[in-house]
């Protein structure tokens, strides 16, 4: 076998190739990597022996059969998959950091790739400003494999969501200002309001407060997530997943947008209204169709009205007075009615006065 060290990778640098091939023949040392990682120079693992190590410039030089040694993992971080992955996480971050969804160094993304490690952002970075090789190549158990910037202290948190839901691609935590109010006044959103929410995140549950990126986080996570994709975390803020590092940003982008709603409507002096109860079970039918994941599928229409939205807005116990069907004590009461009994309520009250 071939050693290629640090001196081979300096000499290799040298000659201004962006890409070094290379075979089970050849054993690239921890130094000699370090120096081409550093000159970003592609590693690209040919499965053929008997080839030595060649230099080139296109990374599709390499052959469509090749894969990466089981354990070069900078071969992994830098496939076309981790790539483009790479390049999708440093958009949402710009566009959370735009929505000031996060401050500072806050929030963080992850994605899976196919063969079972992630991709997640570094600590101590705003998210306004990533750039691909900032990232992180991070394994189930939340080791680093590659990449040069310390993985985010939170990623624990998002492996409570890829491991209780297959079909989690990807997770999105942040600190939206008009859903982490909710989060820190210890209230969820009121539901039945506005149809979009309902069809595409749902409910959304509010988890007690626990230390972040602690196990008692996790803990508090994982039962919540397969059923719900947008999860209040109490006093902090936000997490989300879905079925792409767009989908998961888009669930937290509706999440915040319906709470800074609700929050305005719950200030205005009008008629305050919600969705039918009967209406409720025609979207959670779309959703199902859709394949969305929701604790309320199955629920007859009395159920889906035990609360009144405002009432629980405003912090009262709900009169479950919704109109809806299937309970003496959801019929409404008619004006004839309430006439009526003002009407006897007088009456009693003039006799009351004659004795």
């Amino acid at each position: 076998m071939k050693l290629f060290a640090q001196k081979e990778a300096e000499d290799f640098v040298k000659t201004g190739a962006t890409t070094l091939r290379y075979n089970r023949d050849v054993q690239i040392t921890p130094g000699a990597r370090d120096v081409l990682s550093e000159a970003g120079v592609r590693l690209v693992f040919d499965a053929g022996a008997g080839a030595p190590a060649t230099t080139g410039t296109q990374l599709s030089a390499a052959p469509a059969a090749a894969a990466p040694l089981k354990n070069d993992y900078d071969a992994i971080y830098n496939s076309p998959e981790a790539d483009k992955i790479k390049a999708e996480i440093c958009d949402i971050g710009r566009r959370i950091w735009a929505r000031e969804y996060v401050d500072g160094n806050g929030g963080n993304i992850s994605a899976r790739l196919s063969n079972g490690l992630f991709i997640c952002t570094p600590t101590g970075v705003s998210k306004g400003f990533l750039t691909k090789d900032m990232l992180c190549l991070v394994d189930g158990q939340g080791k680093q494999l590659a990449g040069t910037w310390k993985r985010t202290s939170e990623f624990m948190t998002h492996m409570a969501i890829f491991n209780s839901v297959p079909e989690a691609k990807s997770v999105c935590h942040a600190h939206p200002v008009h859903a982490t109010a909710f989060a820190i006044v210890g209230m969820e959103p009121p539901e039945r309001l506005i149809p979009e929410i309902e069809v595409f995140v749902g409910r959304v549950p509010l988890a007690p407060y626990a230390t972040p990126g602690s196990q008692a986080m996790y803990d508090v996570i994982a039962p919540l997530a397969p059923k719900h994709q947008s999860i209040l975390m109490g006093n902090h803020g936000v997490i989300c997943w879905g079925t792409s590092v767009e989908d998961a940003y888009f669930k937290m982008e509706i999440t915040d947008a319906y709470c800074r709603t609700v929050a305005i409507a719950n200030q205005l002096p009008n008629n305050r209204t919600s969705i039918p109860c009967d209406e409720m079970g025609k979207l959670l039918d779309m959703k199902k169709k859709m394949g969305l994941p929701d604790s309320r599928l199955g629920l007859q229409p009395v159920q889906l009205c035990e609360v009144d939205p405002w009432e629980k807005m405003e912090g009262r116990p709900s009169t479950g007075a919704c109109g809806c069907s299937g309970g003496e004590s959801s019929e409404p009461v008619t004006n004839a009615e309430i006439e009526g009994l003002v009407q006897k309520v007088t009456e009693e009250i003039m006799k009351q006065l004659k004795k």
